[in-house]
């Protein structure tokens, strides 16, 4: 890690080297976050232009430290700030809602020195935060970061892999001390075009603000377990390394979905960004600080990639195996096997559930999305020549 320095009386800023470690899946760069520690700068005075400036335009950038002038600051008549109410409206956004976005660092193992950075959010008054699976994974230790500066360890209560969210609890808050969480709004009715902010701490900037516009909704980016996470809101907000587990908030400052993803061939904002909606984020928080875990009705099977059923001349979800004493396989699925003379003997192939065409597996994993622990299924299946209706009771999967 390198230090530059450079002391023009007023100001001293220093840079730190930051490093990424970036995860991709087809094409979807997902950030580990993992990047050095970042020394927090302090400020020794006030009262320089810059010193104005940060504090009413760009606060809370802990890399960048000011050492005052009293001699060098401008009379006040000067020093007013000019803001349309456009832009008022930016800066109160973001100061209402600062307190409520924290930074987690964690530790991969006591004995390793690399340290990793991402954000997090003040769920509620209770000390939750929540922030990305994918930001905790692994981690031996897990670090939290107030706005103030203020740094708490922190419990993993639990996670959703399926959804790329975890939730923790602060440790060691002050009596005294409470929290400010973010107001949690609705991501039923978002609109292409509508206008939102994202906070977090890219490349370790504490409480940076980008802003931009849903660019798209109804996506679909891969999940850390397979499973497809859908109806993800798509955003040319700058998200970079870091921002992840940081809130997308609308205009009125409420919480419509949590930073997990960027699209880009080289690992930095390319104006595509992804956001996991508060809508799914809320169902998966509510089950973990409730049980622990979340739970989600499944079938019991393994299915073939779809470029191996393609190449097998399948239209649907093939299925390759039927785990013992699974709802899919008391109901008689067939899994794919072997006959005595080695030859490939193709097993059940899931083509409709409740006469809804299934084609892939994101169309199954839809079907299920729907459904609750308990429902029975219409499942229609190709055996050899012939198709067939199974009766399948969704059993309990516990993420």
């Amino acid at each position: 890690m390198r230090d530059f320095e450079m002391d023009l009386t007023v100001i001293d800023i220093r840079c730190w080297d930051l490093v990424s470690d970036w995860a991709a899946w087809t094409g979807v760069y997902r950030e580990a976050d993992r990047l050095q520690a970042v020394p927090r700068a302090s400020s020794d005075g006030q009262g320089s232009a810059l010193s104005h400036l940060l504090q009413h335009g760009i606060a809370g950038l802990a890399s960048l430290a000011l050492l005052g002038s009293p001699a060098l600051a401008p009379p006040a008549s000067q020093a007013t700030t000019f803001l349309t109410s456009d832009e008022t409206s930016t800066v109160n956004l973001f100061q209402a809602s600062k307190p409520g976005v924290v930074r987690d660092t964690f530790t991969l193992n006591m004995l390793e020195v690399p340290q990793g950075a991402g954000s997090g959010m003040v769920w509620d008054a209770q000390g939750h935060i929540v922030t990305n699976y994918h930001v905790i994974r692994g981690a031996s230790e897990v670090l939290v970061t107030m706005t103030g500066g203020e740094d708490y360890p922190a419990t993993v209560v639990g996670v959703d892999q399926d959804r790329d969210v975890a939730v923790l609890q602060l440790q060691g808050l002050p009596a005294e001390k409470s929290v400010t969480p973010l107001k949690i709004g609705s991501s039923a009715n978002l609109k292409v075009g509508q206008r939102v902010f994202a906070i977090g701490n890219p490349f370790g900037l504490d409480h940076t603000l980008t802003t931009g516009v849903i660019s798209g909704t109804g996506r679909e980016i891969p999940g850390a377990t397979g499973r497809p996470i859908q109806d993800v809101i798509q955003t040319d907000a700058a998200i970079n390394p870091g921002n992840s587990g940081g809130p997308l908030l609308d205009s009125g400052g409420e919480l419509i979905g949590v930073n997990t993803a960027i699209y880009s061939p080289s690992g930095a904002n390319s104006g595509v960004g992804f956001a996991i909606p508060v809508d799914i984020v809320r169902s998966s928080v509510d089950q973990i600080v409730r049980f622990g875990r979340v739970t989600r009705p499944m079938l019991g099977i393994a299915f073939a990639p779809e470029q191996s059923a393609e190449q097998l001349g399948v239209r649907g979800v093939l299925v390759l195996d039927a785990r013992k004493g699974s709802p899919a396989d008391e109901a008689g699925i067939k899994g794919t096997s072997r006959d005595e003379y080695g030859r490939l003997v193709l097993g059940d192939i899931i083509i409709s559930i409740d006469g809804a065409r299934v084609k892939t597996g994101s169309d199954l994993f839809r079907a299920l999305d729907k459904r609750s622990v308990g429902d029975a299924l219409d499942v229609e299946v190709l055996r050899g020549n012939d198709r067939s209706h199974v009766a399948i009771t969704l059993a309990a999967s516990n993420t």
